[in-house]
């Protein structure tokens, strides 16, 4: 190390190599998710398995801490040197939570850090399997096997949650089940009741049309450069589940996928998947933090969400969007007369069985399903094989529908063969935190189908740029939300907008 470094310099060093390893991870499960043949499963099982312990041993390391009680203590000494109040709170901050990530690595044995490794490589390929083939049977083991590694990992970490309020962590820090049981609360009674109002409703046929692959292709390619995307550090891919993911400081993935008969899904998913994008490109950029420290990574799953939620249903989902883009999709083969036609195409509100084509009334309920099952695995002893009937049973109950299999069931979803039990509120809690800024955002600057109507994006995303993205893990989501709107989270901004939009749409269609 050159004489004179500081400490805070030897720990910043320490990061970076980190996340270049942590980078190499995240560029194979890239190419597993994307190109990567079958038979590739089992030797990628044992590269993640080893770069997992690798990097935990980097992150629980004596050494490691070390490094961080060095620059406290340097940190210390400058308290009185007259740096700026945002720096000295920046700082403090980062190092708060280097100490907390590292007290959870030191409580987590290697050998359980590899066999999660392994065990979600794993269970991705058999998960695959069995969706293809619609076989439960094939995928359960590696659920049990992953429900007790998760469980292994609550006791480990002793932390003073339940099971899944631990496993919670990482996407919604701080959050406990009691506060997320109260926001939801209110979603439990209303969504189901307005459901129950539009039965009586006239409801639109369901799609039946299509667009070529291809097709579809060159619209999303449209929308992304209708965006701004940037294709020197943008890339899109085809993947069994759209995601978005950052490999580097200027590498940034989303992927997208075609479904037979669902002629919007793709644009919508590639809608979402670049307000994924967007965010972390607009996450903090200065010294010291850009992809290496804390307060460079996202806030947390649910500000993720609100993100990719803002830009898919605010935007691509509106009335104005529809009007501007209309015409694009009727010269590319859609049998579509109006913008009319293309908002309500958009907008179909019918429950159905699959969460990510679903509706914006009907997504919070598959949400809640899901939310109750983890629990129910993790928790209150549900055995694994009873997923499917259990699943399904909750859809007949709150959707009114039940899956014609578990392809279309419990099996829909790759989450659970990773292991990312917790994850799942995120989304609709994402629905909630998009709402409120948005209304924070629509007093500040006007509302969003202002700009959309006149074509122009940057003022809003600007606002984004200056109130949401550069935060990073300054705060959690829920001072996020209090700080820019001026008020704790609430389920009343989304249902107010639920209602107001499907007011809209049942008029119209009337």
């Amino acid at each position: 190390m050159a004489a004179g470094t500081t400490a805070w310099d030897r720990l910043g060093s320490h990061l970076h190599e980190t996340q270049v390893m942590d980078s190499i991870t995240r560029t194979l499960y890239w190419d597993q998710n994307t190109r990567m043949p079958s038979g590739g499963a089992a030797w990628r099982g044992e590269q993640l398995a080893l770069l997992a312990r690798q990097l935990h041993a980097r992150q629980s390391s004596a050494h490691y801490a070390e490094l961080i009680a060095e620059a406290r203590d340097e940190w210390r000494t400058r308290s009185n040197s007259g740096d700026p109040p945002e720096i000295v709170t920046s700082h403090a901050r980062n190092l708060d939570l280097l100490e907390q990530d590292l007290q959870r690595q030191q409580a987590l044995d290697p050998d359980l850090v590899s066999a999660l490794a392994t065990a979600k490589s794993q269970g991705y390929d058999l998960w695959q399997q069995a969706r293809r083939t619609s076989d439960f049977a094939l995928f359960a083991p590696a659920l049990r096997l992953m429900v007790e590694l998760r469980q292994e990992q609550a006791r480990q970490l002793a932390e003073p949650r339940s099971c899944w309020e631990t496993l919670a962590q990482p996407f919604e820090p701080d959050l406990t089940l009691q506060r997320l049981q109260n926001l939801f609360a209110p979603l439990r009674r209303r969504l189901p009741e307005l459901l129950e109002q539009l039965k009586g409703s006239p409801r639109p046929s369901s799609l039946s049309w299509d667009l070529p692959a291809s097709t579809q292709q060159q619209l999303c390619d449209q929308l992304l450069s209708d965006w701004g995307r940037d294709k020197g550090i943008t890339c899109v891919a085809a993947s069994p589940h759209p995601f978005s993911i950052t490999l580097g400081p200027r590498d940034f993935r989303i992927t997208t996928r075609v479904v037979a008969g669902q002629p919007l899904s793709c644009f919508l998913a590639t809608a979402h998947e670049w307000g994924h994008s967007l965010y972390e490109q607009g996450l903090p950029t200065s010294a010291h933090q850009w992809f290496a420290w804390p307060l460079g990574q996202a806030t947390s799953m649910a500000v993720h969400e609100s993100q990719s939620l803002f830009w898919e249903n605010r935007v691509a989902r509106s009335q104005p969007f529809a009007e501007l883009w209309w015409e694009r999709f009727a010269a590319a083969g859609a049998p579509l007369g109006s913008s009319s036609d293309l908002w309500k195409a958009m907008n179909p509100v019918a429950p159905g069985c699959n969460r990510v084509e679903a509706d914006e009334l009907s997504y919070g309920l598959h949400i809640l399903v899901r939310t109750d099952l983890e629990l129910a695995l993790l928790e209150k002893g549900l055995p694994v094989e009873d997923l499917p009937s259990e699943w399904n049973r909750r859809y007949r109950e709150l959707l009114g529908v039940t899956p014609a299999d578990d392809a279309q069931g419990c099996l829909q979803d790759v989450h659970w063969s990773e292991g990312l039990f917790g994850y799942f509120p995120s989304y609709l809690l994402g629905h909630l935190v998009s709402a409120q800024l948005s209304e924070a955002m629509t007093s500040a600057i006007g509302s969003p189908e202002e700009h959309i109507r006149r074509g122009d994006l940057s003022v809003m995303l600007g606002w984004l740029r200056d109130n949401v993205h550069p935060i990073g893990r300054a705060l959690n989501a829920e001072q996020l939300v209090e700080q820019v709107s001026g008020r704790s989270l609430s389920s009343d901004p989304f249902l107010n907008y639920l209602e107001a939009k499907l007011e809209r749409l049942f008029t119209i269609r009337a």
